[in-house]
């Protein structure tokens, strides 16, 4: 997947990370998303484990109230995809009432900051021009980031808009255009959870 553009946003939340013995800021924000879903690495098989046991039990409880989830990264990290159609009217960048109530359950994994990356990154189809359809995603995924923001703490959430260069099916026609117009919600194990998983019970509700 490439990552065209990463949205400024004017907050600054840092992660420790250890390289040469010392310890060096990295600002989420500053990251791609290829960056952001390759970090914090879990390298320990058995944290890994527990991290994809709840994902999997997690992934599970959000299929059954029909929301569309994959993983990545050997189970590590959910991706909930959400078609812009469920959250917009077309060419339009203002959240519907619809689309709220389907972003609504995605709140309870802010509330605990530093227990996943929420990563928002939003597609569009072909159409239009590439200005536009560029336009159109930073808009939209600014649009979901402020929701959050208004209903929840987003220390954690980072937004990125692909616009139509990454489809996700051939924009041959017109429901595939649709497929293609979408918001895709990257859960990644952040540093609470790792902690959690170290010391052998992952509970979201936990510190």
């Amino acid at each position: 997947m490439k990552h065209l553009i990463n949205i400024a946003i004017v907050l600054f939340v840092t992660l420790s990370a250890a390289i040469n013995g010392q310890a060096k800021v990295v600002d989420i924000y500053d990251l791609s998303l290829d960056e952001n879903l390759e970090t914090p690495e879990i390298k320990n098989d058995k944290h890994a484990m527990r991290i994809c046991d709840f994902q999997h039990k997690l992934a599970l409880s959000l299929i059954e109230s029909n929301y569309d989830v994959e993983s990545m990264r050997d189970g590590e990290i959910l991706v909930i995809t959400i078609t812009a159609d469920q959250l917009f009217e077309p060419n339009d960048s203002v959240l519907t009432s619809h689309g709220k109530e389907l972003l609504k359950p995605m709140l309870k994994f802010l509330k605990n900051p530093g227990f996943y990356k929420m990563l928002l990154v939003m597609h569009s189809d072909n159409t239009g021009s590439e200005v536009y359809t560029m336009r159109m995603s930073y808009n939209r995924v600014n649009a979901v980031f402020d929701w959050f923001d208004r209903n929840g703490d987003v220390d954690y959430v980072v937004p990125y808009a692909l616009g139509g260069s990454d489809p996700y099916v051939k924009n041959d026609s017109m429901e595939n255009r649709r497929k293609n117009r979408r918001l895709e919600i990257y859960l990644v194990p952040n540093t609470v959870m790792l902690e959690q998983a170290k010391k052998g019970r992952i509970n979201i509700n936990a510190k």
